[in-house]
């Protein structure tokens, strides 16, 4: 009888036991972990709170805010960071439009420009055999036309006086030519100006790149902005020019 008593009792001290190291073990239940992609509400129900994000916002660098000067007028507009500025837009030409040193067999002395209007290229001849090539815009048809002349003028950011027979000859297509053109960067002649004996004709620049290596202007040769600049800086007045 003593033995069974005993018996029972460590078998009841033994489950009790047991309860309790169950209880103590779920007395802190852990937290509920869940990822940042889950929706809210359902976190919500769950007792816990949606999980912050990785980055704080308040973190997240903003564009910083300079204050300049500017007649006078404080200007407090942010600074847009150089990679949040949108790209500026450049023309793509073909590789044999950009300007490079080819062999070029001529009995034209050095500094002589040839311009060869059918295959659009512009030659400053060099000594031993090379040119500097240049691809150009030419006249359009109807307007091609050849001949030998002479620098006599240069000019930098030139004004544009179109001709009256232009301005009428556009006025009935609808476009309204200006009767003058300050030079800048909107002006059709471009950065640089090459003036051809008394004609009318000039080497120059343009407003529109992506005309370079098409018969486009109305008598006119035409080069990139960067390319008649330096075409300018190594030519003279009174260098001899043939259009062909």
């Amino acid at each position: 009888m003593f033995n069974k008593s005993l018996f029972l009792a460590l078998g009841l001290l033994a489950a009790f036991s047991q309860t309790a190291a169950a209880q103590d073990r779920y007395g802190d239940r852990p937290p509920v972990v869940v990822s940042p992609d889950l929706a809210a509400p359902w976190v919500i129900q769950l007792g816990g709170r949606p999980a912050r994000p990785a980055v704080d916002p308040r973190q997240v660098a903003q564009p910083r805010v300079v204050y300049r000067q500017r007649r006078g007028i404080f200007d407090s507009r942010p600074v847009q960071p150089v990679a949040m500025r949108p790209a500026p837009i450049r023309s793509r030409l073909e590789p044999q439009w950009l300007p490079q040193i080819v062999r070029y067999d001529t009995q034209e002395r050095p500094g002589t420009i040839v311009i060869d209007t059918n295959n659009r290229f512009l030659y400053l001849v060099m000594a031993d055999g090379q040119a500097r090539r240049y691809g150009v815009g030419v006249g359009k048809p109807g307007f091609e036309w050849a001949g030998v002349h002479k620098v006599t003028r240069k000019a930098e950011w030139p004004q544009w006086n179109p001709p009256s027979e232009m301005i009428s000859r556009e006025a009935a297509k609808g476009h309204y030519l200006p009767a003058r053109m300050e030079g800048g960067p909107e002006n059709p002649l471009g950065a640089r100006a090459l003036y051809l004996g008394s004609t009318l004709y000039r080497i120059h620049g343009t407003n529109a790149p992506w005309t370079i290596g098409s018969a486009v202007s109305s008598g006119c040769i035409r080069l990139r902005n960067e390319d008649v600049t330096d075409l300018y800086a190594r030519v003279n007045v009174g260098t001899r020019v043939i259009v062909q």
